[in-house]
């Protein structure tokens, strides 16, 4: 039977620390659906099409990634693709009780879907998209931190954007 995961975010940029999330889920799922988040409450740097593209674009070969978006709720949406884990990534303590609350809300509208939390490997662990966003506006080194085609993107965003505030 073909085990499918989805892997849920905004990835507003995606970071290597979700790449290699993505890469170790292949080890296990035959299949990941990439689920880029179009969050109302959120006011993204890039569009959706374009993080869809950013994404697609890392992958451009691995016929086993599916990148998709959506909106509305993760457990729907999840159904929707017959995807009956989610692939949820923790970096610190303080990352966990956000996640914990989610699984649980998850857990109680589809008890079908199950949660399997990943850690990044060490080197990503403090990794953010947030965090890359004020590095780079900064003027910081984004070397190891996202794949170099996003790192271009990113560039390019910002210095199109120069009164740009995080």
């Amino acid at each position: 039977m073909k085990k499918n995961a989805m892997y849920p975010g905004s990835f507003d940029p995606i970071t290597n620390g979700h790449v290699d999330i993505i890469e170790r889920g292949l080890e296990i799922f035959d299949q990941i659906d990439v689920a880029v988040l179009k969050n109302p409450k959120k006011d993204p740097l890039f569009t959706t099409k374009e993080r869809v593209k950013m994404i697609e674009n890392i992958f451009p070969d691995q016929k086993r990634i599916k990148v998709l978006s959506f909106n509305g709720l993760l457990v729907d949406f999840a159904k929707k693709m017959k995807s009956s884990i989610v692939i949820r990534g923790l970096r610190a303590i303080s990352d966990f009780e956000y996640e914990f609350q989610m699984s649980l809300m998850n857990r109680k509208l589809a008890p079908d879907i199950e949660t399997l939390y990943m850690m990044p490997a060490v080197e990503y662990s403090f990794l953010s998209s947030q965090l890359v966003k004020e590095v780079c506006l900064l003027g910081g080194c984004l070397k190891g931190l996202v794949p170099p085609s996003v790192e271009e993107k990113l560039k390019g965003k910002i210095k199109k954007n120069q009164n740009l505030t995080l």
